[in-house]
């Protein structure tokens, strides 16, 4: 197969994944993009949003739409890391002989919805750190792979933080993307309520397999970046470090802790993947700066004056990017010597 008509087969599917997504979510088209994308790239999304705006149904119409394997776990204060993993359960033979068998938890599937996962304590969520990184769990002292593709998509309440435990840097820097899900617009409030108040049926057609998402991984892969679109990535990252002797004003000023190398992964990754599926085979700036807020705004940590005065960490990023292309606009030599 040419390159053109592999191309051409991920636009296909891509679109495809989408239209079936959409007959059940209303409006959100960026939201579910960004979704496909993480999902394409490799990564986890952590999807950020008030109750009843469609984050859990979103993430179990993909899954409809893909022939994988798929759990769902509702994370409580009182949820444990077994409940998650798995655990090692005595078990009596045919004999009367008695031995250990491991009994899998949820966590062994090729998606994986993690609902509310601030509700559950540190030690729970950091059950899943192992997973989301390795593709793999130690229970009992054996290492248990976990089927490919792993996809973790977790759900988040921003407004009520009674009895919550907000997530860790740690595992932040796990997720790929972080999307925050806006409420719905006018016309899309009166297309959910004619959807989901009439008899109505939708079905939902399965369009991509798990071969499939781990070879539309390894094409993603493929996709070449230029140097100045790797710069400028670079370049953005830099900048939200407020010790960065060329970081703007902003993040000197509003920023305690800038991106990790993730966050850089992640830019360049999701933009290959938003190449694809728009039928290029090369990285734009566009790409770049499309996926900079989903990339970063979970990896930017403010300083005591920023929280203090409310700063939008979208709005930062946006200062930042237009800062890094002034840096990268004034020539190599200022980029290479910082």
């Amino acid at each position: 197969m040419t390159q053109d008509s592999r191309v051409q087969a991920f636009v296909t599917a891509f679109d495809a994944l989408r239209t079936e997504v959409e007959k059940v979510i209303v409006g959100h088209r960026e939201i579910i993009d960004h979704v496909l994308i993480g999902m394409l790239a490799g990564g986890h999304v952590l999807l950020e949003g008030v109750p009843g705006l469609g984050k859990t149904l979103l993430i179990k119409t993909l899954s409809e739409g893909l022939e994988l394997t798929f759990s769902r776990i509702q994370f409580t204060p009182d949820l444990m890391p077994a409940d998650i993993v798995g655990t090692n359960i005595i078990v009596e033979d045919s004999d009367g002989r008695k031995h250990f068998q491991f009994q899998q938890g949820p966590i062994f599937a090729h998606i994986l919805l993690a609902d509310e996962i601030n509700r559950a304590t540190p030690k729970t969520q950091s059950a899943l750190l192992e997973g989301m990184q390795e593709g793999s769990v130690t229970v009992g002292g054996a290492s248990r792979p976990l089927p490919a593709p792993f996809f973790v998509l977790a759900t988040q309440n921003p407004i009520e933080m009674e009895g919550t435990y907000p997530l860790p840097e740690a595992q932040l820097d796990r997720f790929l993307f972080k999307l925050r899900v806006r409420y719905p617009a006018l016309e899309e409030l009166n297309a959910i309520i004619d959807r989901t108040t009439q008899s109505r049926q939708v079905s939902v057609n399965r369009v991509m397999n798990g071969p499939g998402v781990l070879a539309y991984r390894e094409l993603i892969r493929e996709v070449p970046i230029a140097s100045h679109v790797r710069e400028f990535a670079s370049t953005v990252i830099m900048a939200t470090h407020p010790q960065w002797e060329h970081a703007p004003e902003t993040t000197r000023r509003y920023v305690r802790y800038g991106a990790s190398p993730r966050g850089a992964q992640a830019l360049v990754l999701g933009a290959k993947v938003r190449a694809l599926a728009e039928g290029r085979y090369n990285v734009s700036l566009e790409d770049l700066r499309a996926l900079t807020a989903p990339a970063l705004r979970h990896r930017i940590i403010l300083n005591f004056e920023g929280e203090a005065e409310g700063i939008d960490v979208d709005n930062l990023i946006s200062q930042i990017v237009e800062s890094a292309a002034g840096l990268t606009a004034q020539g190599k030599e200022l980029f290479l010597r910082g």
